[in-house]
């Protein structure tokens, strides 16, 4: 057994060794940890933090790992403070008419992902859609035509809530579905109707549409949207067929003409509400962004118009984006970029202009989300789901109240395909409702994050390549997330302020493989992953974490574009 000779200064009661007999490295000194309350709840988010619940960490099967020697870079979590409570309605998700019934497994892996909200019917496809109509069954106001942006008659179709075909969702699907993931509802309402119908007041058919469908839903959906991107020139009653209508309303909609309208929506549909004992929150569509000079005057004036106009009838405001630069291949680095800088951006735009424009303060929803990034299998690759982590951790950061990802299925387009599952139509033998990279990503950012976001800051030599989100468990856990948007290997080393780490960490390890350059089709969790040409693996439920002691400080390797999910003990 080596010793070692005491020092002659024995008043210091202090030892020398050789190199060789070091003592191991010592824990982290305790602190005296200091009670943090919750801040008070941001307008932005508002009754969105009305189902927020406490959370509790469960250690999970593991299987014992080496901790890395040293670290490039050094993620300090400060539990000293809380950024915000988590609002669960920030992991929603989008359905759609046309994505079919899910199966029996594709119902388990959405309740395992845990949205919280399905928005429901679709984006554009909302202003087309009757919620009670048969197929073929079209209100009798109904136009043979619509016109469409540039005034060219174009043959109407409409999508029915009580269609026979086989290939779409009924609206009595759409609710069994929330049933059996234990999701709530978001409803995108017709808008469009209120422009196109050729009733003598086609405002008030639209309304009454609505408002009777709250009475069908009977408070299985609290939150309501009047329309979708009514700004765009591509959206269901952008341009009306002035012949035929019988209100006097412009040929082309105007922001203001919408806020108008909006009231009549909230009105009907906030009484039908109260006439059944249920509450609602009815949102209206904003614009998110500062216009181009080749946007069109209804998209320039629109938030000016819709903000005075409103009078503040709606509950919450609806944005949404798609992140990186329109219809361009973008990079790796593009897509982070874009991820980490423009929630920021479109907050802090909205805020103004609800200041600019005098109106209330009130929750912001991004009910679509997702990247416009385009040919090279950008939208379904292990990029996109570092993206999706990326893109809800700001939002959280952000303090939005809600979000939801476009869309659980769409098709494939040679990998231009916003799915989250595959419709079965890319080749290679994968199947319908099969998990892409970004549900994994989802699926275990949500279930390792906390109840309570807290603030992180990274340092070191790597500093740059690493973003990382922290959090906090009312059980008394600590959580980060660890992106690394660099395409080589990085070791990170996880500090705390306020916080005590316990014996124990764990984690999981996502990565991408080597087949399709930057944009892998696939994703290896803890290194297990799948043989198919895309995904990743079926048993994603019961992989192992992995674990090693605290005693060596808490250090994890982190992937080439790649995520760890970790979870550090209480002691």
């Amino acid at each position: 057994m080596k010793t070692c000779l005491r020092n002659s200064f024995l008043s210091l009661l202090m030892f020398s060794c050789s190199k060789d007999d070091q003592l191991p490295k010592q824990p982290d000194p305790i602190v005296n940890v200091v009670p943090v309350d919750d801040p008070a709840i941001e307008s932005t988010v508002g009754f969105f933090l009305d189902n927020w619940r406490p959370k509790t960490f469960t250690a999970p099967a593991y299987t014992d790992e080496n901790v890395p020697d040293a670290a490039g870079a050094t993620v300090t979590l400060d539990a000293s403070s809380v950024i915000t409570r988590i609002p669960g309605a920030i992991f929603g998700q989008n359905a759609n008419t046309w994505m079919g019934v899910p199966t029996t497994r594709a119902q388990t892996d959405i309740r395992n992902l845990d949205p919280h909200i399905l928005r429901f019917p679709g984006g554009n496809l909302s202003n087309n859609y009757f919620w009670n109509a048969g197929q073929d069954e079209p209100p009798a106001d109904l136009p043979e035509f619509y016109v469409d942006k540039d005034g060219k008659k174009q043959k109407a179709s409409w999508v029915y809530g009580r269609t026979d075909h086989n290939w779409e969702v009924t609206l009595d699907s759409y609710y069994a579905l929330l049933q059996q993931t234990n999701s709530l509802g978001m409803i995108s309402v017709n808008y469009g109707y209120a422009r196109y119908s050729t009733a003598a007041n086609p405002v008030a058919n639209a309304a009454h549409l609505a408002a009777d469908w709250v009475r069908y839903d009977n408070g299985r959906t609290k939150y309501w949207e009047i329309g979708n991107e009514h700004y765009g020139d591509w959206q269901g009653g952008y341009r009306i067929d002035l012949s035929t209508n019988k209100d006097g309303q412009p040929e082309i909609i105007t922001g203001e003409l919408y806020g108008k309208h909006v009231q009549v929506f909230v009105d009907s549909m906030k009484k039908a509400a109260r006439d059944i004992g249920k509450t609602i929150f009815v949102g209206a569509v904003a614009y998110e962004n500062l216009a181009e000079a080749w946007d069109s005057q209804t998209t320039k004036t629109w938030n000016a118009g819709m903000f005075k106009a409103i009078s503040n009838k709606a509950d919450f405001y609806v944005v949404h984006n798609y992140f990186t630069p329109y219809d361009q291949n973008s990079d790796a680095s593009v897509v982070f970029n874009s991820a980490l800088t423009q929630g920021e951006k479109m907050m802090n735009f909205i805020k103004q202009q609800i200041q600019t424009y005098g109106a209330a303060p009130k929750p912001i929803a991004l009910t679509e989300w997702n990247m416009w990034a385009k040919d090279s299998k950008q939208q379904v690759s292990n990029v996109s789901g570092l993206f999706a982590v990326i893109v809800q951790a700001e939002a959280l950061k952000n303090k939005y109240g809600m979000a939801a990802r476009w869309d659980l299925l769409n098709g494939w387009d040679n990998g231009n395909d916003h799915g989250l599952f595959s419709n079965g139509d890319e080749g290679g033998g994968i199947p319908k409702w099969t998990p892409r990279p970004s549900f994994y990503y989802m699926y275990y950012f949500q279930k390792l994050l906390g109840d309570r976001l807290v603030p992180t800051m990274v340092s070191g030599t790597s500093a740059s390549a690493i973003k990382a989100y922290g959090s906090t468990y009312s059980s008394g856990q600590s959580n980060v997330t660890l992106i690394n948007t660099s395409g080589a290997v990085q070791v990170v080393e996880v500090k705390f302020k306020n916080f005590n780490a316990g014996k124990r960490f764990y984690w999981y390890t996502l990565e991408g493989e080597n087949d399709n350059g930057e944009f892998s089709r696939k994703v290896r969790i803890n290194g297990s992953g799948s043989n198919a040409v895309a995904g990743g693996p079926s048993d994603y439920e019961t992989i192992k974490s992995r674990s090693a002691s605290t005693s060596k400080g808490i250090k994890v390797t982190v992937p080439a574009r790649g995520g760890v999910f970790v979870v550090i003990d209480k002691p």
